[in-house]
């Protein structure tokens, strides 16, 4: 059950799809923005939170000389090895889940209007829909993505590929939006204007 207090805006869609450069529009509206991808790359990066697990799971072959996560050894077991993703979340949704709720609530302490709540696998997770007011999905082609991801990441077609088949369909999120924008082949301009039109609705 939802309680009183900021507005909770889940925001999520595909790599690729422009959700960041949302989070950073909600942001300059007035919207505090929790990045979970954020707090999961400082949870993973040397020092981090999850670091001692990952390498007592998963030994010291995917911790880099610098003490963080291997992030290309750890993408290539996750591709080759199917529980090697669900191991390897098991030891950062937890440490993420818990600071989610550490910022909310001291969000919350001091009166923010709306909380975004910035989250890749929001419609993967199954819990978020009971925590939050409304649920934003950013979409665009698969055409589009692949692009984004290919002249943004340098990721080959076919690596993407697999990136998107390993994530929530466009349809998938669809079932669990309350509202879509659809993010292709609009310049920033007309983003941020149908931005501006809905987040009234969001309370700002």
């Amino acid at each position: 059950m939802l309680i009183n207090g900021a507005f909770r805006l889940g925001l999520t869609g595909g790599m690729g799809s422009g959700k960041s450069t949302v989070a950073a529009l909600l942001a300059e509206t007035g919207a505090i923005v929790i990045d979970a991808d954020a707090i999961s790359r400082a949870c993973t990066a040397a020092g981090g939170a999850a670091i001692a697990l990952i390498q007592a799971h998963f030994g010291v072959v995917m911790i880099t000389n610098a003490g963080a996560l291997d992030r290309e050894q750890m993408r290539k077991l996750v591709f080759s090895d199917a529980t090697a993703r669900s191991r390897l979340e098991g030891i950062i949704h937890p440490i993420v889940t818990r600071e989610i709720a550490q910022q909310t609530s001291n969000l919350e302490r001091n009166g923010a209007r709306c909380i975004v709540f910035d989250i890749p696998l929001l419609t993967e997770s199954g819990h978020w829909r009971a925590k939050l007011h409304r649920i934003l999905v950013i979409d665009c082609t698969t055409e589009t993505q692949l692009d984004r991801i290919s002249q943004r990441n340098g990721i080959r077609p076919a690596e993407a590929q697999n990136i998107l088949a390993s994530q929530a369909s466009r349809q998938q999120r669809a079932n669990v939006a309350d509202m879509v924008l659809f993010n292709d082949n609009i310049g920033i301009g007309e983003l941020t204007h149908q931005l501006n039109q809905i987040a009234p609705q969001f309370g700002l």
